[in-house]
């Protein structure tokens, strides 16, 4: 396939309103692409590069040649440079990748042009255009959209999921199956704003988990060989020593553990989430992190995701100890949640998890079975652009321009700006973090690639005719960056307006948690 014809598929994408419409588009799309084409293919219609890295910063792309008259680049060629670029290193590689990228951006019309810079930049990647394409993979082959989201979350790549579905069918997508070693996509989390609507979701019998403020792992075992990934599937084996220790003292021959990883100190007290979370990046294996395992997938060759929550938690606790667990109390009653939830509060926790004892794990999906309650209100938020500090902020990037995802075209829609709440530590992380991801920079903002997610606090959520949602956040302030999150699990303009929603007669005051993305 011509690239052109992708770059028109996304653009026509980019111009479409309704759902179907979008899914018909892309589909007919992924129907076109030859076999060797359907991996970088569907990578390039879901907004990303199938190479994670590829070296090509924004300064890569200010000097270009003028752009081709006629279209002449395949998907494969596109593929195969991209490719190029990635395998550059050492002596000579940025001029060499520089090189490449004149040759790429020579040979493209301009409305390949475009579509390449969105690429790089990541202003095309967004979370609703990768769920668009799971649906359109289901519709361009035909199999059953519940068997394309299973083999997904099992094999953890729409790539891989996209060639077998479109070459070989639903056959080969009965194939997956976990495999200890192999990271899943976790569970995740919505939200309620009280215990008691928390239940209300889940129904009973149900569990309420402490909601403790770690690092989300996920532990595989097989034999004495342990794998420790992130909640976004990076191996983190060689920095936690702690964790793979504790689960090597099991009695188990294989198994599957989902949990947090918090930081404590000489006391066995956690500390902040900002320390657990920079002892976590730390790379020299030093890290005092201590687990505590709520879920348990796979044990000794039996896979359990399947089983209703209360199977797996008693094989939890036959294997794992106390002191490694997430402590979990049974709700019978609304006000056994509210009870419980005012205990973690009370106990310095984030809040708790109501979790439904009858559903299965249902990898990688946000649904009813687990809840979270928080006691304020949070938002995940995307880092839009950045202005330049004055005063004792002069010469560091200050005020953070903050965005709601918005599920239909698959953008961002800004609902403010805050400078408040960070450390000097912070001013000076996020001014390097941030001019990172710049695509303009002036002497007061800095545009940046809309990756980067921030945790916000506020206190409500107010009508705005300045910003286009029509709404803004009412005293914002930052809590901490979530680099363990993508852009496209941040929180959507939807959740924004449904906190500004009046509640309805009779229903609580309290203020709740925010419908903010995952379960940690």
């Amino acid at each position: 396939m011509r690239f052109v014809e992708l770059a028109s598929v996304s653009a026509a994408v980019a111009r479409t309103s309704g759902r179907n419409a979008k899914i018909d588009l892309l589909a007919e799309a992924l129907r076109k692409l030859d076999p060797a084409e359907v991996s970088p293919g569907a990578s390039y219609l879901s907004g990303e590069l199938r190479q994670r890295q590829t070296g090509v910063g924004y300064a890569a792309l200010r000097e270009l040649p003028p752009p081709a008259e006629t279209a002449s680049l395949s998907v494969t060629d596109v593929d195969e440079a991209f490719a190029a670029m990635a395998q550059l290193a050492g002596k000579g590689s940025q001029a060499a990748r520089r090189d490449r990228v004149a040759a790429l951006f020579g040979a493209a019309t301009e409305a390949e042009r475009h579509f390449l810079i969105g690429l790089l930049s990541g202003e095309l990647r967004q979370g609703a255009q990768a769920g668009l394409l799971v649906d359109a993979v289901a519709r361009a082959s035909g199999v059953p959209i519940a068997a394309i989201r299973r083999a997904l979350l099992l094999a953890g790549d729409l790539k891989i999921v996209a060639v077998d579905a479109l070459t070989a069918g639903a056959e080969a997508l009965d194939a997956y199956r976990l495999t200890v070693g192999r990271p899943l996509a976790p569970m995740l989390a919505q939200s309620a704003a009280t215990a008691t609507d928390a239940l209300a979701d889940t129904g009973v019998p149900a569990a309420a988990d402490t909601k403790i403020d770690g690092v989300r792992i996920q532990v595989h075992r097989a034999g004495e060989q342990i794998a420790v990934f992130s909640r976004s599937l990076d191996d983190l084996t060689a920095r936690v020593p702690m964790v793979v220790e504790a689960v090597r003292g099991l009695a188990v021959s294989s198994v599957v553990l989902d949990g947090e990883a918090v930081g404590v100190d000489d006391t066995g007290r956690a500390v902040p989430f900002q320390e657990t979370s920079s002892r976590a990046a730390r790379r020299d294996g030093t890290a005092v992190l201590q687990p505590f395992f709520f879920d348990i997938l796979h044990l000794d060759g039996v896979d359990l995701l399947d089983e209703p929550a209360s199977v797996r938690w008693a094989a939890l606790e036959r294997v794992v100890p106390a002191p490694l667990r997430v402590e979990r109390v049974m709700l019978d009653t609304a006000q056994d949640a509210e009870r419980v939830f005012a205990a973690a509060v009370a106990a310095g926790h984030e809040g708790l998890v109501v979790k439904s004892a009858a559903a299965p794990y249902d990898v990688g999906r946000r649904g009813a079975a687990w809840v979270k309650v928080k006691p304020r209100h949070t938002l995940d938020l995307v880092v839009l652009a950045v202005e330049w500090g004055h005063g004792r902020r002069k010469g560091l990037l200050s005020n953070l321009h903050l965005g709601a995802r918005d599920p239909l075209t698959g953008g961002f829609v800004m609902l403010g700006k805050t400078f408040k709440g960070m450390t000097d530590e912070m001013l000076r992380w996020q001014t390097e973090r941030l001019r990172g991801l710049a695509v303009e920079e002036s002497e007061w903002v800095v545009k940046v690639r809309p990756e980067l997610v921030v945790e916000i606090a506020f206190d409500g959520v107010q009508t705005s005719p300045r910003y286009p949602g029509g709404v803004a956040l009412r005293f914002a302030r930052v809590l901490r960056y979530r680099e363990d999150k993508r852009a496209d699990e941040a929180d959507t303009i939807d959740a924004v307006r449904a906190i500004h929603t009046p509640p309805a007669a009779g229903a609580s005051p309290q203020a709740g948690a925010s419908p903010q993305a995952g379960a940690s």
